[in-house]
């Protein structure tokens, strides 16, 4: 696997120390933001928040870095910001200084997603974009178990001990900070026009950007509006009398078949053609969110989140692929930036929508809304766009 150059594993690395830190403080957020305080109301504007400091963030940045030439201190700094933050939620409880450090948790985000993805394109081919981005997925998902599982471990050990687990979780973090400095920049020139970039000037490429790129984005963003947290999902399955652990346990599952799907779904990608697997993914989508209208089994819901690890595996690494495929080389962090930008606006509203919707008619309807609208945009996809426009 000769493809898988060393920044790709550092890269991939780093990712995976740092979803270990996050996500072993998933599960366990709301539950010390209410211990501390907070309503269920102020959670959710402190998510609002961080979430359009993360999506206005990502545009600017990649803009940023793109305009300079460079990749590497970008992905530092934003891997150092996110990495510091944890640490920072356990040594005050006072609000202001619980949204600060959410919110510099989310801008470290902003600041390294298009640099570290520019990164990784730059890394690969067109015709190896897929693995790539599909191990990068791959690692970063390994993440995602490893975090949940620990925090499961740790809390049945240590029940209620929350600040000592956000200490805890600075140590992947920190792996993460020492792995970011073995990074090194291409000599590449920074573009010749000198003006200086302004905060919201990355919106300005979309308006210049090539036409299959707009088509592209505009589908995956009617997609994302529909595609709303995760939260209703585990939801359904506590409402359908799973219990905690059985719930947890399930999304656990759901990532782990992510991990372990990632990257041959970037191979099977690079083979056969990115726009098959990423409509095949979206097809998967729309049968877990229709399966979701019915009650089941914890076997029932097992399956369904068998398919729904499947699903991001087809689309999330893909996707991006996709983008630095149809992109100049020189604007691959503004591209993929500025659609991750409007990417986190857009699930903030499909949460919105999908929690309205629930409350007003029920859970039934507001998933067979959401599997319509996915059908509704695979035929787009179908239809309306072709992988090797430019």
């Amino acid at each position: 696997m000769k493809y898988l150059t060393r920044t790709i594993w550092i890269l991939s690395l780093i990712s995976l120390f740092t979803d270990t830190a996050s996500e072993m403080l998933y599960p366990i957020m709301p539950i010390y933001l209410k211990s501390i305080g907070f309503s269920v109301l102020l959670i959710g504007i402190l998510e609002g928040i961080a979430e359009a400091t993360a999506g206005l963030s990502k545009g600017y940045f990649g803009k940023l870095s793109d305009h300079t030439g460079r990749r590497a201190p970008f992905v530092q700094l934003g891997y150092t910001l996110s990495a510091l933050s944890k640490p920072m939620m356990a040594a005050f409880v006072y609000p202001l200084w619980i949204f600060l450090a959410r919110t510099i948790d989310r801008l470290g985000k902003g600041i390294r997603t298009g640099a570290r993805d520019a990164l990784l394109s730059d890394e690969a081919t067109t015709g190896t974009k897929g693995r790539v981005f599909g191990f990068h997925r791959s690692m970063d998902t390994v993440g995602a178990v490893l975090g949940p599982l620990f925090a499961l471990i740790y809390l049945y050990f240590y029940p209620g001990q929350y600040q000592i687990l956000f200490l805890i979780a600075f140590i992947p973090g920190l792996l993460a900070i020492c792995l970011s400095f073995y990074l090194k920049d291409k000599n590449r020139k920074p573009k010749e026009n000198k003006a200086p970039v302004s905060f919201f000037s990355f919106l300005h490429y979309w308006k210049h950007s090539p036409t299959a790129y707009r088509k592209l984005v505009a589908g995956l963003l009617i997609f994302t509006l529909c595609n709303s947290s995760d939260v209703f999902l585990l939801l359904k399955v506590k409402q359908a009398g799973l219990d905690d652990s059985a719930t947890i346990g399930v999304y656990i599952f759901y990532n782990l078949v992510f991990a372990l799907a990632a990257f041959p779904a970037g191979i099977l990608a690079d083979k056969i053609g990115l726009k098959k697997v990423f409509i095949t993914g979206l097809l998967l989508f729309a049968l877990v969110y229709a399966g979701m209208s019915f009650n089941g089994s914890i076997f029932f819901y097992g399956f369904l989140f068998l398919l729904y690890g499947l699903y991001a595996a087809a689309t999330e690494g893909i996707s991006k692929a996709w983008i630095s495929n149809i992109t100049d080389k020189a604007d691959t962090a503004t591209a993929i930036g500025t659609y991750t930008g409007f990417q986190s606006i857009c699930t903030m509203l499909a949460s919105f929508i999908t929690g309205w919707l629930w409350f007003q008619f029920g859970a039934v309807p507001a998933f067979v809304a959401t599997a319509t609208i996915a059908l509704a945009v695979l035929l787009y996809f179908l239809i309306g766009i072709k992988e090797s426009d430019r």
